[in-house]
């Protein structure tokens, strides 16, 4: 699983090893002679950007519970719901492509 973490050299790190995995996957599928080794990879790699969205949310929420009850600094809490924004969006730029995508090949002649 990538770990996301609160400075942007840190998650720019994960992306990194994030798409070096998935090229390295696609490599792989492309060496193999087949398509499912690759679709797994990016299964997985759907996964656990899904996961580590979840956990982004997670903590971002702690922190903002740790803020009400007066435990969590004001820098923590910005950096995590900045996180935790960051992450969604990233999600959503994500789908988005997926359904222009899919509409793309729905589009095509047979």
């Amino acid at each position: 699983m990538v770990a996301i973490s609160n400075n942007p050299a840190g998650a720019a790190q994960a992306y990194a090893q994030a798409a070096s995995r998935a090229l390295d996957g696609a490599s792989g599928a492309s060496e193999a002679g087949g398509g499912a080794t690759g679709g797994a990879n990016f299964a997985s790699m759907l996964q656990d950007a899904i996961t580590s969205t979840v956990n982004t949310s997670q903590t971002a929420e702690k922190v903002s519970l740790g803020a009400i009850s007066g435990k969590a600094d004001v820098v923590d809490l910005v950096t995590a719901i900045n996180n935790a924004e960051m992450t969604l969006q990233t999600v959503v730029a994500v789908r988005d492509k997926v359904v222009q995508a899919y509409q793309e090949i729905m589009r095509m002649p047979i």
